[in-house]
């Protein structure tokens, strides 16, 4: 099955599944509560309004914690990507279901609650920072706001090269964060990302790439893919996502299928999986 790619895409749940199975158990540093966790699940189900609903109540009750407004961020960012289709079709390239929904304009006010979200969080993750340069969880942070506007940049601006210096700094936290606290391997989602999804592109394009700073060494980023899909914490399930895309790319059907029908048995609700395995073929 044919797929296109872009250069960068969600890596949430940043980054991505955003893995898009979830783990919520932590290190003691950075431990989640049950009811962020329940936020991540609703993401994960595509139920972004209760998503909403659950951050905004940790916002509320943890003010100095920079996680609370990265994550209703990435539930703004990834509710628009739901209703206009962009995961189906500029992942999967998939135009088949609701093709309607790709001729939608943008939200008029995503950018401002994406800004204010990510906004809110950088403050608070670099307060943190300020105190201790090596807080894992705050450079965590600051990689999962990077990725952010990364996505949105190269998804909903369609700008590759915005896109890419957005994803350079989020790079650099991320080995922050590893070298702060190696067992944190969600982190390891953006430098996999990018040098994955930069490898495919042409000669030229990579030589660009690698001039501004990216990373496009493929087998490194498969293998840091497979950290997050493994023990990831958040962002488990998107890179799953990521590398069902890169079994289908090499046309690994059965093995892109395995990883699918492990995502709708974990997500239920989310009818993206269950699609995507009938697609194989």
């Amino acid at each position: 099955m044919p797929l296109q790619h872009r250069i960068f895409c969600p890596r949430l749940l940043l980054t991505a599944g955003i893995t898009l199975s979830l783990i919520f158990s932590t290190p003691a540093a950075h431990a989640a509560p049950a009811d962020m966790a329940q936020g991540y699940r609703d993401m994960y189900n595509r139920d972004f309004r209760s998503a909403h609903i659950v951050f905004a109540a940790w916002i509320a009750a943890h003010p100095e914690d920079p996680f609370g407004p990265a994550s209703d961020a990435a539930a703004y960012l990834f509710g628009e990507f739901d209703s206009l289709n962009v995961i189906d079709v500029q992942l999967f390239n998939d135009n088949s279901q609701n093709p309607a929904k790709n001729q939608l304009p943008i939200d008029p006010n995503l950018r401002a609650d994406f800004n204010r979200r990510t906004d809110q969080a950088e403050r608070l993750a670099d307060a943190m920072i300020a105190k201790n340069a090596n807080d894992a969880q705050a450079l965590f942070v600051k990689m999962f706001i990077y990725g952010l506007r990364a996505d949105y940049a190269e998804m909903l601006d369609k700008s590759d090269f915005k896109a890419l210096k957005y994803s350079k700094i989020g790079a650099q936290y991320s080995d922050r964060a590893l070298a702060a606290d190696p067992q944190l391997y969600d982190a390891h989602i953006a430098t996999g990302f990018e040098n994955y999804m930069l490898s495919l592109k042409p000669a030229p394009v990579r030589f660009i790439a690698r001039l501004l700073g990216g990373q496009t060494d493929k087998a490194k980023g498969i293998s840091e893919l497979k950290l997050t899909a493994q023990n990831g914490k958040y962002l488990a399930p998107f890179a799953k996502i990521l590398l069902s895309v890169a079994e289908l790319r090499e046309g690994n059907n059965a093995e892109a299928k395995a990883i699918l029908q492990s995502l709708a048995r974990d997500f239920p609700e989310n009818p993206m999986y269950p699609h995507q395995v009938e697609r194989i073929h």
